[in-house]
């Protein structure tokens, strides 16, 4: 007769990583000026890039309520629109604005990502808890509150970034998140640390999107609206674990049946540094161009040598780029393109673009532009290749450099000069040549809306810490909505 073996049923302790990402949000204190004045900049900017994704019909459709006509009393606002919403759906329309060009800020690591996605969930509850505490005669959040959470989750999703490749076992980076999301909602929400570990839980759990629709062949609108789908999941948790939903300690360690076992191949987390305040304070902008940012100095090399080529396109023998290995990666390629997200994930037609124009902008990638046969021609000259020197300081915790290099070789057999960059102007080590240009970008991107009296009072209180950190949430979303 078969001996069977039974499960031991005994709950472990909570998985380390819930405890220690739940003991920092609800207990660490945020000490750095830095950390807070930089992300009074990163709210301000992906408030702009909101506002700019509003120009564009594939974005806006998505927006508004699921059932349209839906009102929610004390509902939370949408930036730029007129649309008062629950929380959930609220956060992934304010996700997906901010995300949708490719332009609000960056984290490169082993794993890639973009912060500012949380502000989705941060921004959506923040302001219907503010909105439903004035009802009830008690104090709304103040802003101070909205940087706090900032802060605490670009740590979360970027600590678990820095040597946790999530694309290396093929899963999409917005699992980060959903996570950090998770955490901080369930905090503003009034959430215990036990509340925390719990949905913590079930955001691992969860199962995770795949990268798919971020490469080649199948590169899609999908990448616009999967972080608002992400942090609008984790307010969605958040919401059932405030109303007592259970939670599963070992989601991460299980044997067989948890996260490491079934989608990192066994593998457990490495948090190379205790939680702080390290990712804010380097964080990188996008400043300059709507382009993924493994190719942001590419781009800037380009534009470099514009004047130099402009009228000798047809005279081009070869393109010789050097990148680093994350770029070979996942954003060149070769053959069609099918759609705005595909180009703007391609480094060829971006560099294609910047050699042409001298300029890249959102348009760039727009049907109308990409039908000029320069571009492809363009691009078949194009050499990429890996230069270890840029792989190596990528990875680099005291550089976090972005490099590349193009070098344009002509027929005749004269070529230009190699231009190389390493750092892009949204870089901290280009952080004093950057934020005049990052509020230039604001104010562009708020043009369409606002009065330019109007942009200028939102600007004077973006540069006013004490003032914005002191303003009533409520009241601050009053303003751009």
């Amino acid at each position: 007769m078969a001996v069977h073996s039974a499960d031991i049923n005994v709950r472990p302790a909570p998985d380390k990583e819930l405890v220690a990402i739940a003991d920092y949000v609800m207990t660490h204190t945020i000490k750095s000026d830095l950390a807070y004045s930089t992300a009074r900049y990163c709210l301000m900017d992906a408030l702009g890039c909101a506002f700019l994704a509003l120009q564009y019909p594939e974005c806006t459709k998505l927006l508004g309520p699921i059932v349209p006509g839906t009102t929610v009393p004390n509902g939370s606002r949408v930036i730029g629109t007129s649309y008062v919403l629950d929380p959930i759906q609220a956060a992934f329309d304010i996700g997906a604005m901010i995300r949708w060009l490719d332009f609000n800020d960056t984290w490169l690591a082993a794993e890639w990502g973009h912060p500012s996605d949380n502000l989705g969930a941060i921004l959506a509850v923040a302001d219907y808890i503010s909105r439903k505490n004035r009802t009830e005669n008690k104090p709304a959040l103040r802003m101070h509150d909205v940087l706090n959470a900032m802060i605490k989750a670009y740590e979360i999703q970027g600590v678990f970034a820095l040597e946790n490749g999530f694309n290396r076992v093929g899963l999409d980076h917005v699992v980060l998140v959903k996570v950090a999301s998770a955490a901080v909602a369930m905090q503003l929400l009034g959430g215990t640390r036990e509340d925390i570990i719990k949905v913590l839980s079930h955001a691992w759990l969860d199962g995770q999107s795949l990268r798919t629709y971020r490469h080649a062949p199948n590169t899609g609108s999908r990448k616009s609206w999967a972080a608002g789908d992400a942090t609008s999941r984790a307010v969605r948790l958040a919401y059932m674990v405030q109303k007592g939903e259970m939670g599963y300690p070992s989601a991460l360690s299980a044997k067989t049946w948890g996260f490491y076992d079934v989608m990192f191949r066994g593998q457990r987390f490495k948090l190379p540094r205790a939680f702080d305040s390290y990712v804010m304070e380097n964080i990188l902008f996008k400043i300059s161009f709507p382009a993924e940012f493994h190719a942001q100095t590419a781009v800037e090399c380009a534009i470099i040598l514009h004047p130099q080529i402009k009228n000798r396109l047809d005279q081009i023998e070869k393109i010789v780029l050097t990148t680093q290995e994350s770029a070979v990666r996942i954003i060149s390629k070769s053959g069609p393109l099918h759609n705005p997200a595909d180009r703007d994930h391609c480094l060829q037609y971006m560099v294609a673009i910047g050699l042409i124009f001298g300029d890249l902008k959102a348009d760039h990638y727009e049907n109308a532009v990409a039908a000029d046969p320069r571009i492809d021609m363009l691009r078949d000259k194009m050499i990429v290749q890996e230069d270890p020197k840029f792989t190596k300081e990528y990875l680099d915790p005291e550089k976090r450099s972005i490099g590349n290099s193009i070098q344009v070789y002509f027929k005749d057999g004269t070529h230009t000069d190699k231009v190389e960059m390493d750092y892009p102007i949204g870089h901290k080590r280009r952080r004093e040549e950057g934020i005049p240009l990052l509020i230039e970008k604001f104010e562009n991107n708020l043009a369409k809306k606002f009065s330019q009296e109007k942009i200028k009072k939102l600007t004077e209180l973006f540069l006013d810490q004490e003032k914005l950190e002191k303003m009533a949430v409520n009241e601050f979303i009053e303003l751009f909505v």
